[in-house]
Order: C-alpha cells, then structure tokens, then sequence
C-alpha cells in the first residue's frame, strides 16, 4: 500500500467563537493529486494552511511524514523587493542550500516556467500570471513531496489560467508529487485531480474519486454536493 504522506485526526480549528473546521479526519497517500472544493467559507484555506502548519489545531492531530519535504503556494503569492532570480535563491537558501548552488537551481526552475528572460527585473513588476508562475518555480525548486496549492488560478486571466495549470499537471504528471490544492474552477478539477473533497461549513461532506464526484449518482449519496455542483446550494 502506499504510504500516508498527510493525515488530520480529527481536527478543528476556531477563531473565536467561529468554527472553520469541525472534526476533520483526511489521510492523503503519495501520488495523490487531492482538490478541496466547497463554497467561501467553508474551509478549504484553512484546511490548506493547518496541513501546512501555518495554523495550528484547535483540537485534534495533524501528522505529516517525516521525511516528506512541503511547499506551498498561495492564492496571491507576496513579492519580495528583489530580482526574480533572487526571489527563487532566498527561498532555497533559507532551507539550507548552499548560496551558489541555489543560483544553479534557481536558474533551472525559472527555465522550467518560462521566466529564465526575466531573471533580472524586479518580482513585483511581473504580471499576476507571471507573479504565479514565479511562486511554481520557487516551489519546484524546492524538490517538495507534497504541494499545497490554495487557489492557484482564480485571480488570473483566461491565457494566465490555462498556462498556470498547465505547468502544474506537467509538473505533477512528471515527478509524481503529492497534490493538495482549492478550486473554484470545476473543470480544472476535473483535469487536475484524481480525488475531490467536498468541504461545507468546515465539514468534509464527500470524499470520492474524480469520477464518482462528478457522477450524476451523486444526488443520493451525497446529496448536498450535489446541490454544489447545481450551483443550487444555500
């Protein structure tokens, strides 16, 4: 069997007197490709960012492999005030890598997403698509086990969109990597992913193979994704 790489144990997460996650029990094997999908609100950032440790637990366990290296990539990833080059270069560097092999790494990811004519400029003038593009690069430089992606696409434009997610199936079709990641876009989860994990009210409602998700059974056995994917759900 394939080994678990993520699991939360129950896990929930309040702020306050709001309950983001409530009782969330999710093991997610190696090679998984894995989409979060639910209304706003219903807990898919916040389920990305608890497996990632960026939020701790309210109550419950979050376990991540030990040997198995993470990264993640958010939904309007923050600029550094620096060159693009050196933007992939401090992220290897603070996880240990020597300085000029960085530069080395640094090079061969921004070859990877298209970027290698704009190693010079500074990271806060590109483009939201390329600014994305960026934040792959400084993540697949990484060699991660697991990516978490919270939203990749939704604030791009049409080309922007398509060449975004089609750098992340090269990516994951290639090396394999574990991927956890939100969308609002039903059809890039339907390209992208091979299990959906439908999220309301900070409850795992559904957690079905891509295909059965999108199967019209779904109506009996889940019933309230199947008012999601209506777009009738309240």
């Amino acid at each position: 069997m394939t080994a678990d790489v993520l699991r939360l144990d129950r896990v929930s997460v309040q702020f306050g007197s709001h309950v983001a996650l409530r009782d969330v029990q999710l093991s997610i094997r190696a090679g998984e490709r894995v989409a979060l999908v639910g209304a706003n609100g219903s807990g898919k950032s916040t389920l990305l960012r608890v497996a990632h440790g960026l939020l701790p637990a309210t109550r419950g366990e979050v376990q991540a492999a030990p040997a198995a290296r993470q990264a993640m990539v958010f939904q309007r990833p923050h600029m550094l005030r620096t060159s693009v080059l050196r933007f992939v270069v401090w992220g290897l560097w603070l996880q240990g890598v020597a300085w000029r092999r960085a530069h080395v790494q640094a090079a061969v990811a921004l070859h990877r997403v298209g970027l290698h004519d704009l190693a010079e400029r500074s990271a806060r003038t590109l483009s939201g698509g390329q600014q994305q593009r960026l934040a792959l690069a400084r993540a697949w430089a990484l060699q991660p086990d697991v990516v978490l992606l919270d939203e990749p696409t939704s604030s791009l434009d049409p080309h922007a969109k398509r060449e975004v997610e089609r750098l992340v199936s090269d990516w994951f079709s290639a090396a394999g990597t574990t991927l956890l990641f939100s969308s609002h876009n039903l059809g890039q989860v339907k390209r992208l992913a091979t299990r959906v994990i439908y999220l309301e009210a900070g409850r795992v409602m559904a957690d079905l193979s891509v295909d059965h998700f999108f199967n019209q059974s779904l109506v009996h056995s889940h019933p309230e994704a199947h008012l999601f994917l209506k777009g009738e759900l309240v």
